[in-house]
C-alpha cells in the first residue's frame, strides 16, 4: 500500500467519522442504531465485529505508520490508533457494568480481553515505537502538545517493555495479561460475593428501615411438647441484610442493635474471601513485572510518570500529613467513644469499628438536629439535575438539553441522553445518565469515557461521549430523592465528566481525564465543594411541594455536621493511601500477609483497632483501579481545596470563575505539564517540590481541616 493510498484512506476514515458523529448528535432522525450509537452494535455479537474492525484498522494504520518520513503525521495516525482502540475498550467496559442483559455483558467481557490483547501487541509493535522514536528525536513536531503526545507516546511504549530483549518482552506482555485477568477477578468477587445476615425476628430492625432490607421467613415451632409434636408450626419473619457496600453503610449507620452492627461488619469486611488469594497473586505478578523493567517496586514503577515521581516522595508526604493530623484525630475518636459511654451508661464501654457511622451520625443529629427526611426533601433527582444546569450555564454558559435517542442506543428505560450546548460554539458533548440501582450493575458512582475528544484533519471536532453512572434507590423513580451524600458523590463524578466533556485537545490521547494520575481527581474534587456552598443550593435545592428554596440554616447546619470529624476522615484517607502503596512496595523474601500488614498500618495512621478475622481490604477495588496510585485522590484534594479557596470560592457561580476554570484547566485535559497548568492557574505556591518529584502545598487542607 503507497502512502498516497494510505492518506486517501485515512481521508474516507475522517469523513466516516465525520458523519458517524453527525449522525450521533441528530439521533432521532435515524430509526435504529446500535449501543451507544455505533451500528456495529445493535446486538450483542455486534461486539465480535466491533473488535475485529478496530483490530483491521488499527494494522492498516501500523503499516501506514510504517511508511511515512518522521512527521507530525505519525502521532496523528497514532492517535487515530488510540481513538480506534479506545472506543472499543470503553464501551465495553461501560456495557459489561451496566448492561441487563447478560448476553451484551457477556459478549462485552470478551470483546474486553481480546481487544486488551491486542492493545499488548501495538504496545509492543516496534514498527510504531522506532517511528514515535524517529519523530521525537528529529524535532519535527510543531505544537507544544504534539512534542508532549509524542514523549507520552514513546514513555507509554517503553512502560510495556519494549526496550527489552525478547524473551522479557515476552514475558512482561504475559505478566500484563496475568494482571488484568486477576484485577477482574477481584472486582467480580467483590460484586458477585457480598455475603449476607439473616436477622430473626424483623422486628429487631426498626419499621421505618426494613425496606432497605430484603424479607426472608423460617418455619419456627412454638408452644409446648405437644404442640411441636403435631407440627403446629408458624412462619417468622426477618431480614437479610446483604453486606454489599451500600446496604452495608446503611446498616451500620442506622441500626440500633449494636449485636446486628457488629454481626454485619464482621461479614461484611471478612468477604470475598477468594480475594486474599487473588490479592497475593496481583502484588507477586505486579512485583514481578515492576522487577523485569528495572524497578525496585510496582509502586515505584506506577509512580515514575506522574508529578510525584517516586514512593519515597509520596510516603514522605503521606506520613508528614498523618504527624499532622494524628492529634486532631485522636481528640475526635475521644469524643465519640465518650458519647458512646454516655448514651450506653457504661462508663468504660469501648468504640468498636461498627460503632463508628452510627455514633458518628447521632452525634451530628444530636448537635445539628438534621433530619435525613427533611434534607432529602430539598434534593429530589430532578431538581439536583437542574443544579447540573445551572453550574454549566453559570460558569460556561452552556445549558443541558434531553435529546431523544435511537432505537437501540439505550441499554436500560432510565437512560437519559443530554447535549451540553453552547449558543456560540454550538454542541460541546453528549452525556448518557444511568442514575438508578438495579441488580448486576456496577454497585458505586463512576464516569465512564465512550469516546474522547480530538481536532479531526478538516478542523472540525470529535466531540466527547461521556456516560454518568450512579446507583440511587430506585424504589420510587418519578419521586427519588437523595440524601446530600449522594448529591455531593453526583457532583464529583459531575466534575469527572466535564473535564471530558469541556476539554479541547488536539489529541484524544489527552482528551479530559486522561492526564497524569496526581492531578486526575482534581476536578471532581473541586465540584465537591459546589455541593456544600449555599449560594449554589439555593438555585436548586427546592422542596418539591412548598417550592421554597433550602433554608440558609439547613446548609449551615450540614457544613457544620460535616465538619465535626474532619481529622478522622482525612485520617483515613492517609491509611488508605499507605496501605495501598505498601502492598505494591517492595517485597521480601516471603510471601506478604496482606490481613496482617494492614492491621499494623490500621494501628499506626488510625485510631481504630483491626477486628481478628477481618480483611476489609479484600473488597477495596481501588487496589485494582489506582493500585499504587490511591494517593492520587490526596493530591487532588490539596489542589482542588487550594483552587477553591484561591479561585472559586469569592464567587463560586460567575461568568469570571467559569473562564478561569475553563480556560486554564479543564480545556487542556492532558496536553500540558501538570505541574506547569496548575501553577499557570493557581499561582506557584500550590506544588512544592520534594526528593525529585512534587507535593501539594497542604496549607489550604489543613486550614479546611482545622489543623
Amino acid at each position: 500500500m503507497n502512502q498516497l493510498s494510505a492518506s486517501a484512506m485515512l481521508s474516507r476514515a475522517a469523513s466516516l467519522r465525520r458523519a458517524a458523529a453527525a449522525a450521533f448528535s441528530t439521533a432521532a432522525a435515524r430509526p435504529e442504531t446500535g449501543l451507544y450509537g455505533f451500528d456495529v452494535l445493535r446486538t450483542a455479537k455486534g461486539f465480535r465485529r466491533f473488535v475485529d474492525d478496530a483490530i483491521e484498522r488499527s494494522d492498516e494504520l501500523v503499516a501506514y505508520i510504517g511508511q511515512l518520513p518522521p512527521s507530525a503525521e505519525i502521532v496523528r495516525a497514532m492517535d487515530e490508533i488510540s481513538n480506534t482502540v479506545c472506543s472499543v475498550i470503553d464501551s465495553a467496559e461501560l456495557c459489561r457494568n451496566t448492561h441487563p442483559d447478560k448476553e451484551f455483558m457477556d459478549e462485552a467481557d470478551k470483546a474486553s480481553m481480546r481487544i486488551y490483547e491486542h492493545l499488548q501487541y501495538l504496545n509492543t509493535n516496534t514498527t510504531l515505537y522506532n517511528a514515535i522514536l524517529k519523530a521525537e528525536s528529529e524535532g519535527v513536531m510543531l505544537t507544544e502538545e504534539a512534542r508532549r503526545a509524542a514523549t507520552t507516546l514513546r514513555v507509554d511504549f517503553e512502560k510495556g517493555g519494549i526496550h527489552l530483549p525478547k524473551d522479557k518482552l515476552e514475558h512482561v506482555n504475559h505478566l500484563n495479561l496475568e494482571i488484568a485477568q486477576l484485577g477482574r477477578k477481584f472486582s467480580e468477587n467483590v460484586m458477585n460475593k457480598p455475603g449476607f445476615v439473616d436477622i430473626y425476628p424483623a422486628s429487631r430492625i426498626p419499621k421505618n428501615m426494613q425496606r432497605h432490607f430484603k424479607s426472608i421467613h423460617r418455619i419456627k415451632p412454638w408452644g409446648d411438647e405437644e404442640q411441636r409434636n403435631q407440627m403446629d408450626t408458624t412462619k417468622q419473619k426477618g431480614l437479610r441484610i446483604v453486606t454489599d457496600s451500600g446496604t452495608l453503610s446503611t446498616a451500620l449507620r442506622w441500626v440500633s442493635d449494636e449485636e446486628i452492627r457488629k454481626q454485619v461488619y464482621l461479614v461484611g469486611n471478612s468477604e470475598p474471601r477468594e480475594n486474599i488469594t487473588v490479592l497475593g497473586k496481583l502484588i507477586n505478578a505486579r512485583d514481578e513485572l515492576a522487577k523485569t523493567m528495572g524497578c525496585k517496586s510496582y509502586g515505584d514503577f506506577a509512580i515514575r510518570p506522574n508529578m510525584a515521581a517516586s514512593v519515597d516522595v509520596v510516603m514522605s508526604f503521606l506520613k508528614d500529613l498523618s504527624g499532622a493530623v494524628r492529634h486532631k484525630a485522636g481528640e475526635e475518636f475521644k469524643r465519640i467513644q465518650d458519647f458512646k459511654r454516655t448514651v450506653c451508661n457504661e462508663k468504660s464501654a469501648k468504640l468498636e469499628p461498627w460503632d463508628e457511622d452510627y455514633f458518628i451520625g447521632m452525634m451530628k443529629s444530636a448537635v445539628h438536629n438534621l433530619d435525613v427526611s427533611v434534607v432529602a426533601a430539598y434534593f429530589p433527582l430532578s431538581q439536583c439535575l437542574k443544579g447540573l444546569n445551572v453550574l454549566v450555564e453559570s460558569l460556561f454558559g452552556a445549558t443541558f438539553h434531553q435529546i431523544p435517542m435511537g432505537d437501540g442506543e439505550s441499554w436500560h428505560p432510565d437512560v437519559m441522553k443530554l447535549s451540553l450546548h453552547h449558543p456560540d460554539e454550538g454542541n460541546l458533548g453528549f452525556m448518557y445518565l444511568d442514575l438508578y440501582s438495579r441488580k448486576g450493575k456496577y454497585p458505586g458512582c463512576a464516569h465512564f469515557a465512550i469516546r474522547g475528544g480530538r481536532r479531526l484533519q478538516d478542523s472540525n471536532y470529535q466531540l466527547p461521549i461521556v456516560a454518568l453512572v450512579c446507583n440511587f434507590s430506585s424504589s420510587s423513580k418519578i419521586m427519588a430523592r437523595l440524601n446530600h451524600w449522594d448529591v455531593e458523590t453526583l457532583f464529583h463524578e459531575f466534575g469527572h465528566a466535564l473535564h471530558s466533556l469541556l476539554s479541547r485537545t488536539e489529541y484524544q490521547h489527552f482528551s479530559g481525564t486522561r492526564v497524569a494520575l496526581d492531578v486526575a481527581e482534581t476536578p471532581s474534587n473541586l465540584f465537591e465543594f459546589y455541593a456544600w456552598d449555599y449560594r449554589v443550593l439555593r438555585k436548586f435545592a427546592v422542596d418539591e411541594t412548598t417550592g421554597d428554596p433550602i433554608p440558609e440554616k439547613l446548609v449551615k447546619a450540614l457544613n457544620a455536621s460535616r465538619n465535626m470529624f474532619p481529622a478522622m476522615e482525612l485520617q483515613r484517607q492517609i491509611f488508605y493511601s499507605i496501605m495501598d502503596l505498601t502492598l505494591f512496595g517492595e517485597q521480601g523474601s516471603k510471601p506478604m500477609d496482606t490481613i496482617s500488614t494492614v492491621a499494623d498500618l490500621r494501628r499506626k495512621h488510625t485510631s481504630w483497632k483491626c477486628v481478628e478475622g477481618t480483611h476489609w481490604h479484600t473488597r477495596f477495588t481501588h487496589l485494582i483501579n489506582y493500585g499504587a496510585g490511591y494517593y492520587s485522590y490526596l493530591y487532588a484534594r490539596c489542589f482542588a481545596t487550594t483552587i477553591w479557596q484561591e479561585v472559586c470560592q469569592g464567587d463560586p457561580l460567575s461568568r469570571s470563575t467559569g473562564s478561569a476554570l475553563r480556560d486554564k484547566f479543564l480545556k487542556h485535559g492532558g496536553a500540558k505539564d501538570p505541574s506547569a497548568l496548575l501553577k499557570d492557574f493557581v499561582g506557584d505556591s500550590i506544588i512544592i517540590n520534594s526528593g525529585g518529584g512534587i507535593i501539594p502545598d497542604i496549607s489550604s487542607l489543613c486550614k479546611e481541616v482545622g489543623l
